[in-house]
């Protein structure tokens, strides 16, 4: 575990070992009932309040999406957030894959509206996989609804991470189904956590229910964040942040 983690003041909570060799293996692994009921009805309020709130700007800080309603920047948007990026068997998911200090890549929010939300497999890193590692990327779905197949829970390639060079060295059609595709399906309030490296990507919503979802991604320490956190930060924001939080969200 990062020494300066520690001195700062994170308590480690281990994963089980069915998920470490889950992450080592499949590249994924579901964390379950991270998000206590109370936090996770803030939660949904808060999406949808940022997002009626920012309207056709909302997620233009990172990228927009037909058909999809996006968040950006929510370290900015809520203490409700404070606890995404700093919870303790996600960090503790991410160190095992990284193997060496990383920083918060971005925070982020997700809803594929019905008939909408297929996206390209593709991988989180965007250079070509070295099987075995290093990884320099790991993403987490925060499942703000129930995860269904129905309503286009994230699809994946299991064990993906571990071929070498880039998903078009092996797929002529990103958008179509994969032959080895799972989707990561779970209850509201679990979290699923995957290496950068899987090929991974938004489905289709064939359901009239939302599918609200954050996306806490989180990056080596060497390169750069998709948010500059030290850009972004805002004063109100800055005011609030522990020691560990001005750590892992790389703003100091």
């Amino acid at each position: 575990m990062d020494s300066e983690l520690l001195q700062r003041g994170f308590v480690p909570q281990p994963l089980t070992p069915a998920q470490y060799s889950e992450l080592d293996t499949n590249g994924f692994t579901i964390l379950e009932e991270v998000i206590a009921p109370d936090w996770l009805a803030e939660l949904r309020r808060a999406f949808d309040a940022i997002f009626a709130r920012e309207g056709d700007k909302a997620g233009a800080e990172v990228a927009q999406m037909k058909g999809v309603r996006r968040l950006a920047d929510l370290v900015n948007k809520g203490t409700v957030f404070d606890a995404v990026y700093l919870q303790p068997a996600l960090l503790m998911a991410v160190f095992h894959v990284l193997q060496r200090p990383f920083k918060l890549h971005s925070l982020n929010g997700h809803d594929p509206l019905p008939g909408s939300g297929l996206q390209a497999l593709h991988a989180d890193w965007g250079q070509p996989t070295v099987p075995g590692g290093p990884y320099h990327v790991v993403n987490s779905i925060w499942m703000l609804d129930d995860f269904t197949q129905a309503n286009g829970a994230t699809r994946c390639v299991p064990s993906s991470h571990h071929k070498p060079g880039k998903v078009a060295d092996y797929v002529a059609d990103p958008l179509a189904d994969h032959p080895e595709q799972v989707h990561l399906t779970g209850r509201a309030g679990s979290v699923a956590a995957f290496n950068g490296s899987l090929w991974h990507s938004s489905y289709r919503n064939l359901s009239s229910s939302p599918r609200r979802t954050l996306h806490c991604a989180f990056i080596a320490r060497e390169h750069p964040q998709q948010t500059n956190q030290r850009e972004y930060l805002r004063p109100a924001t800055a005011q609030r942040l522990s020691r560990l939080a001005r750590y892992v969200l790389g703003a100091e």
